[in-house]
């Protein structure tokens, strides 16, 4: 088999690469994936009770760039969607990130109050402050509740999701998830929100659906290198596996889902319920709030963080900290040899915490800087 490029992924970085290749420069693409279906863990599906599913968890999509929402527009339209969060603090679901009304929901009216004015006194109103940062800078009855959030929202959920203390890992985690002084419940505030309106996995089948692609599932690339003929390769895997862990392994952590139907409409008031302190799990994940289905039924998930291994789960998350960081650098200098045949892309071959966006604006931008020109 002869093809122009030979793309290993069919995520969101190889898809959106492999759609540009094939549209703007007329050339030839083979996009070859482990798993049996496109779309990476953004994938989507209908279950047994056909109710729509996001297989590997909740995807909403959000961004503030025109660039790649006008892109994708291309594939899909939208169904408009703001994401709302709870966390389970003594027993009451409160909105995260954590705001003023999740004060007031916790404390009583008059102290509430008091937080407010001083969060606004120090903060200003709408302003997003990193959890460590408001603990470091704050003071008096502000450092009481910078506690009581850190303790209560970040540290024991951290602790499951990542087995590290907030501390451990590169302030860009935390400052995931900030607390927001604010009222907006939203859970991102991005220009642009939504869901692809007919699903992921068909805005996908429409990017890949060009007579200059083909793909290829439930293959290992490894097993057709000796069979296929092309002129450079885009690599969206794992760096480390890519290269054979000859500078060791990169850490990752992974994730379980268990999935229950249940005769209810509706089994919680939004689409995600964080609990930090309860069960084993991180969180219960119920998608009909995403797609607005219409059904007797729903089905909900459960999300277990677990310990990736090689062979036995899939990795989801680069485990940002500096000796991580380090680890990756030795790999990045392997594939900065290799440039002229083989570009890495993705978060697991860039070692990056990407949203999906981000991993769209890395696919788009590469594609103008490296292969356009």
């Amino acid at each position: 088999m002869k093809t122009d490029w030979l793309i290993i992924g069919a995520g969101f970085t190889g898809a959106t690469l492999a759609e540009r290749i094939a549209s703007q420069r007329g050339e030839k693409v083979l996009i070859v994936d482990k798993r049996d279906h496109i779309g990476g863990n953004s994938y989507d599906c209908y279950d047994e009770h056909g109710i729509l599913i996001h297989k590997y968890g909740s995807h909403t999509f959000h961004t503030n760039s025109s660039m790649v929402w006008n892109y994708l527009s291309m594939f899909t339209p939208w169904r408009p969607y703001f994401h709302e969060v709870r966390v389970v603090i003594d027993g009451k679901k409160v909105p995260v990130p954590f705001n003023l009304n999740s004060i007031y929901a916790l404390f009583p009216p008059k102290y509430a109050e008091k937080l407010e004015a001083l969060l606004i006194d120090h903060f200003g109103y709408g302003v997003k402050v990193p959890i460590l940062k408001l603990r470091q800078s704050a003071s008096g009855e502000l450092s009481d509740l910078a506690d009581f959030i850190y303790q209560n929202v970040f540290y024991k959920y951290t602790l499951k999701h990542w087995e590290l203390d907030p501390e451990q890992l590169a302030p860009s985690v935390t400052a995931r998830v900030p607390v927001y002084i604010s009222r907006d419940n939203r859970y991102f505030q991005d220009t642009y929100q939504g869901l692809p309106k007919h699903g992921y996995t068909p805005m996908f089948n429409k990017m890949l659906n060009h007579p200059n692609i083909k793909t290829l599932l439930n293959t290992d690339y490894k097993e057709l290198i000796g069979e296929i003929t092309y002129k450079r390769m885009i690599y969206t895997g794992p760096i480390d596996e890519y290269f054979d862990y000859m500078h060791g392994q990169l850490p990752y952590r992974s994730m379980r889902f268990e999935f229950d139907t249940l005769d209810t409409e509706y089994h919680q008031e939004v689409g995600t319920v964080n609990y930090p302190h309860e069960y084993d799990y991180t969180r219960v994940l119920e998608q009909k709030h995403l797609t607005g289905q219409q059904s007797p039924k729903t089905t909900i998930s459960y999300v277990y963080p677990e310990t990736y291994t090689i062979g036995k789960n899939e990795p989801y998350y680069p485990i940002p900290r500096d000796e991580n960081k380090d680890l990756y650098k030795l790999y990045q200098a392997e594939a900065d040899k290799i440039k002229d045949t083989v570009l890495f892309a993705g978060r697991l071959a860039d070692y990056k915490y990407y949203n999906m966006d981000q991993a769209v604006a890395r696919a788009l931008t590469l594609f103008h800087n490296e292969i356009q020109k």
